[in-house]
């Protein structure tokens, strides 16, 4: 099933509902939306030889394109590769080159950024932000979208590996399809006068929540700002009423203290998706002291976008269960579409109770990644998806997570792998030894900390030298010489006893 078929049904349904609006402004409705989209498709076909299965990746930053482009490489049954923004140019060149994708959609900056590091397999580019962007509308549309199967590859989400390159999640029209039904299952309704906000990436959470809004043929907003401004965010929902959005916690806390200093109770959002590293107990149960029962808790990855687990609205806001507290520092329970277990090492279920490994089977996990048989295999094993996170399942099938397996570090919602960070650290000809971790942190929810081994080099040099190489949040905002560090008899480097030191730092 084409996903662009879920736009041409709204279309016609509700074709003059405003659909785009970039801030208060509306740029289109639904009956334009999806012929914009089904005339980038017919552009892409015919002025850049793009067939069914080619990948067309998407480096921009939050606009209103975004989503005519996305449906519009699926009118044509392309495969869409949506790039966090954030990203070095350098790294968004690698993930280009590694989907082999034929043509590059981004702004005029950004393209600048990529100089010679442009992949020999991109032979079109285009900037959405220049005047001739918008010829493309012109072009005579495609009559119906290319038909596809529902094993069929549509999104190539990539997420940071463990070796220090990314891996392509490959997603197909059955794990979108078995996403967005969840969502009304166990998240949220969606109605024909909401609207969804888009002030996280929309290469992610944020993006992947287009459909259901689509569906019931919502508003889409994009803020002025392009991304998250609390004080943007607390206007455009009293403005446009009825506005939901997906944010890191983070951005909760941030949204949450503003209110609370504009005495607002927050008018005007009716849903806010909470996701990407739990909240702490103690800033959910304000936020809904400050703003009201508006919030609901998800727990997904880019193997299973989205589609984990939920809390939903009710049980964040229950205060009167003997176990709320619990079930608040939880991640809920596992969504509609989904088998979760809390596995041991030896790959068998553990008791109710027990710390283990979360694994997950079911319709929203993905095929598989891209070009990586390897990784596929030690990852999605009979049917099952080994997450890399550690948890543990109460009697009542509420999920709440402990540490990770892998050393991921959540900041701001962004997944970021120490291994990738030591790997360009250790690039500099002062260091010899580099080990990074993760630090609490009331504000990103972790930081990065780098506790470096090197002679004669400042702080400030080795931020500038990761600067040109990885993006920006993935930089280590603290730096700790050591003159060695610890290791056990095999001499594997022991991050438990960096992670004691740095909590235990005044």
């Amino acid at each position: 099933m084409n996903l662009a078929n879920w736009l041409i049904r709204t279309a016609k349904q509700y074709p003059d509902s405003p659909a785009l609006f970039s801030g208060q402004e509306l740029c289109a409705d639904y009956a334009e939306f999806a012929r914009r989209a089904a005339a980038i498709g017919s552009y892409l076909q015919a002025e850049y030889g793009v067939t069914k299965g080619d990948r067309v990746a998407l480096f921009l930053p939050n606009c209103t394109q975004y989503l005519e482009l996305l449906y519009g490489i699926w009118f044509l049954g392309a495969v869409a590769v949506p790039i966090n923004s954030k990203l070095h140019a350098k790294e968004a060149a690698w993930i280009i080159g590694d989907a082999g994708a034929m043509a590059v959609f981004s702004s005029e900056e950004y393209l600048a950024r990529f100089g010679s590091d442009m992949p020999d397999c991109v032979t079109h580019t285009a900037a959405v932000d220049v005047g001739g962007f918008s010829q493309i509308y012109k072009t005579p549309p495609l009559s119906a979208p290319v038909p596809i199967q529902l094993d069929d590859l549509v999104w190539l989400f990539y997420t940071s590996g463990t070796t220090g390159k990314p891996k392509g999640v490959m997603l197909t029209s059955a794990n979108i399809t078995a996403m967005a039904l969840s969502y009304f299952a166990d998240l949220d309704e969606v109605y024909q006068q909401d609207a969804i906000l888009y002030a996280a990436p929309m290469s992610h959470g944020a993006g992947i929540y287009n459909f259901m809004h689509v569906i019931r043929g919502a508003r889409h907003v994009v803020p002025l700002s392009g991304g998250f401004d609390s004080d943007e965010i607390l206007d455009l929902a009293r403005e446009l009423q009825d506005v939901s959005m997906f944010a890191a916690p983070t951005m909760v806390r941030r949204l949450v203290d503003c209110a609370k200093e504009r005495g607002e109770d927050g008018d005007g959002l009716r849903t806010i998706v909470y996701g990407g590293g739990p909240m702490y107990v103690a800033d959910i149960v304000e936020a809904v002291e400050i703003m009201g029962p508006r919030f609901v808790q998800v727990m997904g990855q880019g193997e299973s976008p989205m589609a984990i687990s939920a809390l939903n609205r009710a049980y964040v806001s229950d205060r009167s269960h003997p176990n709320w507290r619990a079930r608040l520092g939880s991640v809920g329970l596992a969504q509609s579409v989904v088998a979760v277990e809390i596995r041991g090492d030896d790959g068998q279920e553990l008791n109710r109770g027990e710390v283990g490994e979360i694994c997950v089977s079911g319709l929203p996990v993905m095929l598989g990644y891209w070009k990586n048989e390897k990784a596929t295999s030690e990852t999605v094993v009979n049917g099952w998806l080994k997450t890399g996170d550690m948890g543990m399942m109460d009697a009542d099938g509420f999920i709440t997570l402990h540490d990770r397996s892998k050393d991921m570090v959540i900041s701001g919602g962004s997944n970021i792998y120490p291994r990738e960070v030591e790997e360009v650290l250790l690039q500099h000809p002062a260091v010899s030894e580099v080990s990074v971790i993760g630090k609490k942190d009331p504000e990103w929810g972790e930081i990065v900390v780098a506790y470096v081994v090197a002679q004669g080099v400042e702080a400030s040099a080795l931020d500038a030298h990761c600067l040109n190489q990885i993006a920006r949040f993935k930089r280590p905002k603290l730096y700790r010489f050591v003159d060695d560090l610890p290791k056990n008899s095999y001499g594997k480097v022991l991050k438990t006893e960096l992670r004691a030191q740095i909590e235990n730092e005044a």
